[in-house]
This record gives structure tokens, C-alpha cells and sequence, in this order.
């Protein structure tokens, strides 16, 4: 019998199973926003909103939807939760909208939000669902901010748009451009599995 809540559902999406370093999902959004941290903050924060939103209503619906229209069922539902978070972002922060461009409405084919509609949240309970979007969202802006970070202090001499290097750095350009994001996640990546061998041989 499955647990109504599972609060390992949870930590899966931070570490386990993080949709970046393990499941390599929405890296498109990664590589393009990850140069500013307040660009890759904004990206996440927008990605844990729709995640968790539509698990939930997904979630509340997945029974009386047709197997044969559920994807563009799905697809309206992210939309719907893209679209309130294109708009607020765009009222409230409207530098950080321009910033991230395209890739903010793009997150209704992002590959990790429809991944956990079809593959969990229209399997599991609403409570269960709710912490996968919220595990999975999390995972995804802790990464991005660790990786953002890295390259805006490798590349720009700043954290957050504030110089914290002095005038005389003498920026590593590389980590600004797609192969700067490509070499951090790789570098991410294997100090995550070399973590999980070391707890097997724990």
C-alpha cells in the first residue's frame, strides 16, 4: 500500500534523482540563464511555481481525464501556470523578464515539468505530488544557483551584479559562454556520483 505521504518524494528530486545532475532534463534553460545568478534565481523560482501547480491540479484531474487527451491536457494546465508566472515576473521584476527572454514562457515544453506530470503526478496522490514538484523545483534552483554562481564570479569578477574580485581580475571569459555551463554541470556531476560511491561503500 502506497504512503498518502511520502516525504522522500521530497528528497528524491534535491539529491537522488535531481532533474539536472541525475535525470539531465531542462538543460536548455540552464545553459542560457545560468550566467547571472539573478537571472538563474528567477528561472528557478519560476520553475518551483509551475512544478508545483500543476502536479497538484494534474494530480486532482488525473482521473477523469482520458488516457488518449491527457498530454494536451497536461500541456493546458502548464500553460496556465507559465502564463501567471510570465505575468507576475513581467509586473514585479521586469529587468529579470527581459533577461530570461523566451526561455520563460518555454517552460511549458520544459522536459522536466511535463517528464513529472506524465510520470508521476498523474500516478500519485495530490500530497505526494506536491512535494515532487516542490523537491524536483528545488533541485533544479539549487543546481542552477550553484552553477550560476560559478560562472558569473569565474566570468563577470561579480556575485549578483556586485564586483567582489576587485578591478584587476581579469575575467576567465569561457565560463560566461555555453561551454562555461557544460564544464561546471559535467564537474557537478561527478562529484555527485563519486558522493554516492563512497555511501555504497559506507
Amino acid at each position: 500500500m502506497k504512503k498518502i505521504i511520502d516525504f522522500k518524494v521530497f528528497l528524491n528530486g534535491i539529491w537522488k534523482e535531481n532533474p539536472i545532475l541525475f535525470i539531465m532534463l531542462g538543460l536548455c534553460p540552464v545553459l542560457a540563464v545560468s550566467g547571472s545568478v539573478k537571472d538563474a534565481l528567477g528561472m528557478g523560482i519560476a520553475v518551483i511555481f509551475v512544478l508545483t501547480g500543476s502536479n497538484f491540479v494534474i494530480s486532482l484531474i488525473r482521473k477523469i481525464v482520458p488516457s488518449h487527451v491527457r498530454i494536451p491536457v497536461f500541456i493546458v494546465v502548464i500553460a496556465t501556470f507559465v502564463t501567471i508566472t510570465d505575468y507576475t515576473i513581467a509586473a514585479f521584476f521586469p529587468q529579470i523578464h527581459k533577461n530570461l527572454g523566451v526561455y520563460l514562457p518555454l517552460i511549458v515544453v520544459n522536459c522536466i515539468i511535463l517528464g513529472r506530470a506524465e510520470g508521476f503526478a498523474s500516478k500519485n496522490n495530490v500530497f505526494n505530488s506536491i512535494l515532487d514538484g516542490l523537491g524536483m523545483g528545488l533541485g533544479f534552483t539549487l543546481i542552477i544557483f550553484v552553477i550560476s554562481s560559478f560562472r558569473e564570479i569565474l566570468g563577470n569578477g561579480t556575485f549578483m551584479g556586485k564586483p567582489i574580485l576587485g578591478s584587476n581580475y581579469n575575467p576567465f571569459l569561457i565560463m560566461i559562454m555555453p561551454p562555461g555551463a557544460f564544464l561546471v554541470i559535467g564537474l557537478l556531476i561527478a562529484l555527485k556520483q563519486k558522493i554516492e560511491k563512497r555511501k555504497k561503500i559506507c
